[in-house]
């Protein structure tokens, strides 16, 4: 073998923001040609992180349509995947968790017998609607693929139960910690005057991101009602929601918390603002499943807003509460975080279970492991 060709898939911002220090690590690696397809899944919010880590895709499938349905993305990326992995060849494809891009490249690759490499193997939920399609998603590549480079030790012991080889699968911690420690800084100066202008110091700020599709409708209403009346109990408070650009959840967001003074509704944010926002945060509140691996890197307590989590870890380390989608159980905990410094610094100073940064390189030394490039097995993750 001359060198290993490694094709990376991914579409959406998440995938973009976890797998970007895993592909500049590819690239820097002498042994390993790099090949990077992006679906574009999500165009613009994958733009700004493709532009962050100074990235050009060799392929770009554009397959993102205002409205587009589940099937519409699985049909697209088939196709082209296809396509790309006839011209390209390689030896084996990375996708990364749980996107429908994840998936269907998966699927796509099985197709061509190219082997698959799983990035953020072996999270479950337990319910496989919830959180809804990633769930099936994640499960679905989780059996397509041929190396499983699994977060932590529980992921580890998910696959061995669903009957995964443990030569299989290597325990390397979350690339989003590589991510992470990469672009936040002490001195940050945001675009956006409004979070230069906000009192970090004096100020209980809250970060709020909320999009999920199980929280559509009745659930997300009763959050933002919940959001609403914290803001007005806890006048020392400012609540910062960066907004998702699906039209339905920012009417939703508009009608209910826009007249609040202390409720800032702003547009989504690239990945280093964002980071850097969450790292001046008092508390994070979150339907969101990579920031429940990101926020305890930066001792922030986090409250999750679903009634499950396929992220257990963080919950039993102490840095994650689930509070489900219930308005007055919402009130009811932040206000405890708000009111007891005991209770805020027990979850703000527990060991964050996800990773030391070095993710991308037990990754890289996997695959050089396994095709026989190195005789040296990367060392295991350990918290």
């Amino acid at each position: 073998m001359d060198k290993l060709k490694v094709m990376t898939i991914f579409g959406t911002r998440p995938e973009a923001i976890k797998m970007a220090p895993l592909v500049k690590k590819l690239q820097e690696t002498e042994e390993i040609q790099s090949v990077l397809c992006v679906t574009a899944q999500h165009r613009e919010m994958l733009d700004m992180v493709l532009d962050l880590f100074e990235l050009k895709p060799d392929y770009d499938l554009n397959i993102m349509q205002h409205g587009q349905t589940i099937s519409d993305i699985t049909v697209k990326v088939l196709k082209g995947v296809e396509e790309i992995l006839q011209e390209v060849k390689p030896d084996i494809v990375l996708v990364h968790g749980d996107t429908t891009t994840t998936f269907v490249g998966s699927l796509a690759a099985f197709y061509q017998q190219v082997a698959v490499g799983h990035v953020e193997a072996g999270l479950r939920s337990g319910n496989i609607y919830s959180p809804y399609p990633e769930e099936m998603n994640r499960r679905l590549t989780g059996h397509l693929a041929n190396l499983h480079f699994a977060p932590t030790e529980g992921n580890y012991k998910n696959l061995v139960k669903e009957g995964i080889g443990e030569e299989k699968i290597f325990v390397t911690g979350n690339t989003v910690i590589d991510a992470l420690l990469q672009v936040v800084k002490e001195d940050y100066l945001f675009d956006n005057p409004l979070l230069n202008q906000i009192d970090y110091v004096n100020k209980k700020v809250l970060v709020m991101t909320c999009h999920r599709r199980e929280n559509w409708g009745e659930p997300m209403e009763n959050i933002f009602k919940a959001v609403v009346e914290i803001a007005e109990k806890h006048k020392d408070v400012e609540v910062i929601f960066p907004v998702h650009l699906n039209p339905n959840i920012r009417n939703l967001a508009k009608q209910i918390m826009g007249e609040a003074g202390n409720i800032h509704l702003i547009e989504p944010l690239d990945y280093e603002p964002f980071a850097n926002l969450l790292s001046k945060a008092h508390l994070i509140l979150t339907d969101s499943g990579g920031i429940q691996e990101e926020a305890p890197a930066l001792g922030k307590p986090i409250l999750v807003l679903r009634t499950e989590t396929e992220r257990p870890e963080a919950v039993e380390a102490g840095t994650v509460k689930v509070v489900g989608v219930e308005k007055q159980k919402i009130v009811e905990e932040v206000d405890k975080l708000l009111k007891s410094p005991s209770h805020y610094l027990e979850m703000a100073t527990a060991i964050n279970p996800y990773g030391d940064g070095r993710a991308c390189e037990r990754i890289v030394g996997a695959l050089k492991y396994h095709f026989k490039l190195s005789k040296e097995k990367p060392e295991v993750f350990k918290r």
